[in-house]
Protein backbone atom coordinates (compact mmCIF):
# COMPACT_ATOMS: atom_id res chain seq x y z
CA UNK A 1 0.00 0.00 0.00
CA UNK A 2 1.09 3.80 -0.84
CA UNK A 3 2.20 6.12 2.20
CA UNK A 4 2.99 9.09 3.65
CA UNK A 5 6.42 9.45 2.12
CA UNK A 6 9.03 7.15 0.70
CA UNK A 7 9.25 8.22 -2.94
CA UNK A 8 12.61 9.65 -2.39
CA UNK A 9 14.05 12.51 -2.19
CA UNK A 10 15.97 12.98 -5.65
CA UNK A 11 12.71 11.84 -7.23
CA UNK A 12 10.38 14.56 -5.45
CA UNK A 13 13.43 17.19 -6.31
CA UNK A 14 13.17 16.66 -9.86
CA UNK A 15 8.89 16.66 -9.53
CA UNK A 16 9.61 20.10 -7.65
CA UNK A 17 12.07 21.64 -10.17
CA UNK A 18 14.37 24.15 -9.21
CA UNK A 19 12.43 27.03 -8.18
CA UNK A 20 8.67 27.84 -7.28
CA UNK A 21 6.64 30.15 -5.72
CA UNK A 22 5.18 30.36 -2.07
CA UNK A 23 1.84 32.79 -1.23
CA UNK A 24 0.72 33.86 2.09
CA UNK A 25 -1.67 35.76 -0.57
CA UNK A 26 -3.56 32.93 -1.49
CA UNK A 27 -5.09 32.25 2.31
CA UNK A 28 -6.44 35.47 2.15
CA UNK A 29 -8.25 35.56 -1.49
CA UNK A 30 -11.74 34.25 -1.90
CA UNK A 31 -11.86 30.74 -2.93
CA UNK A 32 -12.11 31.68 -6.93
CA UNK A 33 -9.52 34.53 -6.57
CA UNK A 34 -7.44 32.20 -5.16
CA UNK A 35 -7.56 29.64 -7.78
CA UNK A 36 -7.32 32.52 -10.44
CA UNK A 37 -4.22 33.17 -8.96
CA UNK A 38 -2.65 29.49 -9.17
CA UNK A 39 -4.03 29.27 -12.27
CA UNK A 40 -2.08 32.54 -13.52
CA UNK A 41 1.08 30.90 -11.77
CA UNK A 42 1.00 27.65 -13.24
CA UNK A 43 0.48 29.85 -16.77
CA UNK A 44 3.94 31.84 -15.56
CA UNK A 45 5.67 28.40 -15.60
CA UNK A 46 5.88 27.90 -11.95
CA UNK A 47 5.86 24.22 -11.28
CA UNK A 48 5.00 24.34 -7.60
CA UNK A 49 2.78 26.51 -4.91
CA UNK A 50 3.89 26.24 -1.18
CA UNK A 51 0.87 27.31 0.98
CA UNK A 52 0.91 28.27 4.62
CA UNK A 53 -1.13 27.04 7.71
CA UNK A 54 -0.47 29.87 9.98
CA UNK A 55 -3.39 30.72 13.00
CA UNK A 56 -6.23 32.23 11.59
CA UNK A 57 -5.54 30.64 7.84
CA UNK A 58 -7.61 28.18 5.80
CA UNK A 59 -7.19 24.67 6.68
CA UNK A 60 -4.92 23.45 4.69
CA UNK A 61 -6.26 20.34 2.83
CA UNK A 62 -9.04 21.86 2.55
CA UNK A 63 -7.34 25.12 0.72
CA UNK A 64 -4.72 22.66 -1.21
CA UNK A 65 -8.04 20.87 -2.56
CA UNK A 66 -8.91 24.34 -3.47
CA UNK A 67 -5.98 24.75 -5.84
CA UNK A 68 -5.34 21.58 -6.83
CA UNK A 69 -9.20 21.88 -8.13
CA UNK A 70 -8.25 25.31 -9.72
CA UNK A 71 -5.09 24.23 -11.96
CA UNK A 72 -4.10 21.37 -13.94
CA UNK A 73 -0.49 20.15 -13.40
CA UNK A 74 0.73 22.42 -10.60
CA UNK A 75 2.13 21.00 -7.27
CA UNK A 76 0.63 22.08 -4.39
CA UNK A 77 2.24 22.00 -1.17
CA UNK A 78 1.53 23.03 2.51
CA UNK A 79 4.46 24.93 4.10
CA UNK A 80 3.59 23.64 7.07
CA UNK A 81 0.31 21.79 7.92
CA UNK A 82 0.67 21.93 11.47
CA UNK A 83 0.75 18.47 13.72
CA UNK A 84 -0.67 20.39 16.49
CA UNK A 85 -4.11 21.12 14.28
CA UNK A 86 -4.79 17.43 13.70
CA UNK A 87 -4.17 14.57 14.93
CA UNK A 88 -1.66 11.76 12.61
CA UNK A 89 -4.48 9.81 11.57
CA UNK A 90 -6.24 13.08 10.17
CA UNK A 91 -2.87 13.94 8.43
CA UNK A 92 -2.06 10.93 7.02
CA UNK A 93 -5.87 10.02 5.42
CA UNK A 94 -6.05 14.10 4.26
CA UNK A 95 -3.20 13.61 1.94
CA UNK A 96 -4.20 10.26 1.16
CA UNK A 97 -7.40 11.74 -0.06
CA UNK A 98 -5.45 14.61 -2.39
CA UNK A 99 -2.92 11.96 -2.89
CA UNK A 100 -5.39 9.49 -4.85
CA UNK A 101 -7.18 12.15 -6.22
CA UNK A 102 -4.07 14.32 -7.92
CA UNK A 103 -1.81 12.32 -8.84
CA UNK A 104 1.74 13.56 -8.32
CA UNK A 105 0.44 16.54 -7.59
CA UNK A 106 0.76 17.08 -3.98
CA UNK A 107 3.50 17.65 -0.91
CA UNK A 108 2.85 17.27 2.07
CA UNK A 109 4.97 19.27 4.55
CA UNK A 110 4.29 19.23 8.18
CA UNK A 111 6.10 20.89 11.58
CA UNK A 112 5.96 21.60 14.87
CA UNK A 113 4.90 25.23 14.92
CA UNK A 114 5.92 27.79 17.60
CA UNK A 115 5.36 27.23 21.18
CA UNK A 116 2.49 30.55 21.28
CA UNK A 117 0.85 29.38 18.25
CA UNK A 118 0.74 25.98 19.74
CA UNK A 119 -0.68 27.33 23.05
CA UNK A 120 -3.23 29.46 21.50
CA UNK A 121 -4.42 26.31 19.58
CA UNK A 122 -4.48 24.88 23.87
CA UNK A 123 -2.02 22.85 22.38
CA UNK A 124 1.39 21.23 24.42
CA UNK A 125 4.53 22.37 22.61
CA UNK A 126 6.69 19.89 24.63
CA UNK A 127 9.80 18.57 23.18
CA UNK A 128 9.77 19.53 19.67
CA UNK A 129 11.85 16.20 18.29
CA UNK A 130 9.78 13.89 20.58
CA UNK A 131 6.51 14.91 19.18
CA UNK A 132 7.56 14.67 15.81
CA UNK A 133 9.04 11.73 15.97
CA UNK A 134 6.31 10.15 17.73
CA UNK A 135 3.67 11.41 15.32
CA UNK A 136 5.74 10.32 12.18
CA UNK A 137 5.20 6.46 14.02
CA UNK A 138 1.50 7.47 14.40
CA UNK A 139 1.12 8.22 10.53
CA UNK A 140 2.64 5.54 9.59
CA UNK A 141 0.33 3.34 11.68
CA UNK A 142 -3.01 5.25 10.77
CA UNK A 143 -6.32 3.23 9.59
CA UNK A 144 -7.55 4.18 5.91
CA UNK A 145 -10.12 2.47 4.61
CA UNK A 146 -10.31 4.65 0.90
CA UNK A 147 -8.89 3.62 -2.03
CA UNK A 148 -4.76 4.44 -1.72
CA UNK A 149 -3.02 6.65 -4.00
CA UNK A 150 -1.25 5.09 -6.30
CA UNK A 151 2.76 6.22 -4.91
CA UNK A 152 3.29 7.37 -1.58
CA UNK A 153 2.61 11.23 -0.80
CA UNK A 154 6.30 12.77 -0.89
CA UNK A 155 7.09 14.36 2.69
CA UNK A 156 8.72 16.99 3.96
CA UNK A 157 9.55 18.38 7.27
CA UNK A 158 9.94 21.75 8.70
CA UNK A 159 13.08 21.63 9.68
CA UNK A 160 16.08 24.48 10.90
CA UNK A 161 18.28 23.08 13.63
CA UNK A 162 20.66 19.48 13.27
CA UNK A 163 18.39 17.07 14.99
CA UNK A 164 15.52 17.96 12.72
CA UNK A 165 17.26 17.75 9.39
CA UNK A 166 18.41 14.83 10.70
CA UNK A 167 14.78 13.05 11.24
CA UNK A 168 13.87 14.53 8.06
CA UNK A 169 16.61 12.84 6.31
CA UNK A 170 15.81 9.38 8.16
CA UNK A 171 12.16 9.96 8.19
CA UNK A 172 10.95 11.70 4.99
CA UNK A 173 11.90 13.05 1.23
CA UNK A 174 13.25 16.08 2.54
CA UNK A 175 13.24 19.01 4.46
CA UNK A 176 11.93 22.72 4.12
CA UNK A 177 13.66 25.44 5.98
CA UNK A 178 11.90 28.53 6.10
CA UNK A 179 13.14 32.20 6.62
CA UNK A 180 16.70 31.39 6.20
CA UNK A 181 19.69 33.36 5.47
CA UNK A 182 21.67 31.49 2.36
CA UNK A 183 24.28 30.69 5.39
CA UNK A 184 21.60 27.96 6.45
CA UNK A 185 21.54 26.42 3.11
CA UNK A 186 25.06 24.28 3.21
CA UNK A 187 24.54 23.46 7.05
CA UNK A 188 20.79 21.58 6.11
CA UNK A 189 22.74 20.35 3.36
CA UNK A 190 25.46 18.45 5.30
CA UNK A 191 22.99 17.46 7.99
CA UNK A 192 20.64 16.03 5.43
CA UNK A 193 23.10 14.28 3.38
CA UNK A 194 23.13 14.23 -0.52
CA UNK A 195 19.53 12.05 -0.71
CA UNK A 196 16.85 14.33 0.88
CA UNK A 197 15.32 16.85 -1.10
CA UNK A 198 16.21 20.58 0.19
CA UNK A 199 13.19 22.64 -0.42
CA UNK A 200 14.46 26.33 0.75
CA UNK A 201 11.62 29.13 0.87
CA UNK A 202 13.12 32.80 0.06
CA UNK A 203 11.35 35.78 0.90
CA UNK A 204 11.79 38.75 -1.86
CA UNK A 205 10.61 42.06 -2.66
CA UNK A 206 10.91 43.28 -6.47
CA UNK A 207 12.13 46.83 -5.61
CA UNK A 208 14.93 48.78 -5.91
CA UNK A 209 14.32 51.32 -3.81
CA UNK A 210 16.34 50.58 0.11
CA UNK A 211 13.78 52.06 1.90
CA UNK A 212 10.55 50.34 0.65
CA UNK A 213 11.99 47.31 0.07
CA UNK A 214 13.51 46.88 3.75
CA UNK A 215 10.37 48.27 4.85
CA UNK A 216 8.27 46.14 3.12
CA UNK A 217 10.25 43.18 4.50
CA UNK A 218 10.61 44.57 7.99
CA UNK A 219 6.83 43.73 7.98
CA UNK A 220 7.25 40.55 7.32
CA UNK A 221 9.53 39.43 9.34
CA UNK A 222 9.21 41.50 12.17
CA UNK A 223 6.72 38.36 13.51
CA UNK A 224 9.44 35.65 12.61
CA UNK A 225 12.40 37.66 14.76
CA UNK A 226 10.14 37.24 17.63
CA UNK A 227 9.98 33.61 17.76
CA UNK A 228 12.58 31.48 19.32
CA UNK A 229 12.45 28.98 16.76
CA UNK A 230 13.99 31.13 13.93
CA UNK A 231 15.92 33.79 16.28
CA UNK A 232 18.10 30.70 17.58
CA UNK A 233 18.51 29.43 14.57
CA UNK A 234 19.91 32.95 13.08
CA UNK A 235 22.27 32.88 16.16
CA UNK A 236 23.46 29.49 14.71
CA UNK A 237 24.58 30.26 11.91
CA UNK A 238 26.52 33.29 13.28
CA UNK A 239 24.16 36.48 13.93
CA UNK A 240 23.94 37.99 16.60
CA UNK A 241 21.70 38.97 19.52
CA UNK A 242 21.84 43.04 18.05
CA UNK A 243 21.35 42.23 14.38
CA UNK A 244 18.08 40.34 15.60
CA UNK A 245 16.85 42.75 17.99
CA UNK A 246 13.87 44.44 17.12
CA UNK A 247 13.03 44.47 14.00
CA UNK A 248 16.66 43.37 12.99
CA UNK A 249 19.36 45.24 11.31
CA UNK A 250 19.44 46.25 7.65
CA UNK A 251 22.34 43.80 7.12
CA UNK A 252 20.05 40.72 8.26
CA UNK A 253 17.05 41.35 6.21
CA UNK A 254 19.11 41.99 3.69
CA UNK A 255 20.17 38.53 4.93
CA UNK A 256 16.74 36.78 4.80
CA UNK A 257 14.66 38.41 2.44
CA UNK A 258 16.08 39.17 -1.28
CA UNK A 259 15.12 42.28 -2.98
CA UNK A 260 16.07 44.79 -5.51
CA UNK A 261 15.36 43.96 -9.71
CA UNK A 262 14.64 40.58 -11.22
CA UNK A 263 18.85 39.61 -10.97
CA UNK A 264 19.41 41.06 -7.60
CA UNK A 265 16.73 38.40 -6.78
CA UNK A 266 17.64 35.16 -9.18
CA UNK A 267 21.13 35.88 -8.05
CA UNK A 268 19.80 34.71 -4.42
CA UNK A 269 17.94 31.86 -5.56
CA UNK A 270 21.15 31.05 -7.41
CA UNK A 271 23.18 31.15 -4.18
CA UNK A 272 20.78 28.85 -2.70
CA UNK A 273 20.92 26.45 -5.27
CA UNK A 274 24.57 26.69 -5.66
CA UNK A 275 24.85 26.01 -1.70
CA UNK A 276 23.47 22.52 -2.12
CA UNK A 277 19.00 23.41 -2.12
CA UNK A 278 17.07 21.60 -4.98
CA UNK A 279 14.73 23.44 -5.07
CA UNK A 280 13.97 27.53 -4.10
CA UNK A 281 10.02 28.63 -3.74
CA UNK A 282 10.06 32.36 -4.02
CA UNK A 283 7.36 34.05 -1.41
CA UNK A 284 7.21 37.23 -3.15
CA UNK A 285 5.64 39.89 -1.01
CA UNK A 286 3.83 43.02 -1.95
CA UNK A 287 2.76 46.33 -0.03
CA UNK A 288 -0.72 44.57 0.78
CA UNK A 289 0.00 40.82 2.37
CA UNK A 290 -3.24 40.01 0.35
CA UNK A 291 -1.65 41.09 -2.83
CA UNK A 292 -0.66 37.96 -4.91
CA UNK A 293 1.95 39.23 -6.58
CA UNK A 294 1.18 38.52 -9.81
CA UNK A 295 2.83 41.02 -12.18
CA UNK A 296 5.88 40.71 -9.67
CA UNK A 297 6.16 36.63 -10.67
CA UNK A 298 5.42 37.10 -13.93
CA UNK A 299 8.49 39.70 -14.33
CA UNK A 300 10.44 37.26 -12.91
CA UNK A 301 9.48 34.02 -13.99
CA UNK A 302 12.15 34.02 -16.91
CA UNK A 303 14.86 34.28 -15.11
CA UNK A 304 13.86 32.30 -11.81
CA UNK A 305 13.41 29.65 -14.73
CA UNK A 306 16.13 29.61 -15.99
CA UNK A 307 17.72 29.24 -12.95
Amino acid sequence: MAGIGGIGGRALASRLGRVGAWSFALQRLSAADAGSAVAELERLGYPSVWIPESLGSKEVFAHSAILLAASERAIVAPGIANIHARDPMAMANGAKALGEAYPGRFVLGIGVSHAPSVEIRGGDYGKPLEQMTAYLDAMAGAQYAAPEPAEPVPLVLAALGPRMLELAAARADGAHPYFVPVEHTPFARERLGPEPCLAVEQTAVLSTDPGEARRIGRAFARHYLALPNYANNLRRVGWSDEDIAGDGSDRLIDAVIAWGDVDAIVGRVRQHLDAGADHVCVQLRAESSADPALAGYAELAAGLLEA
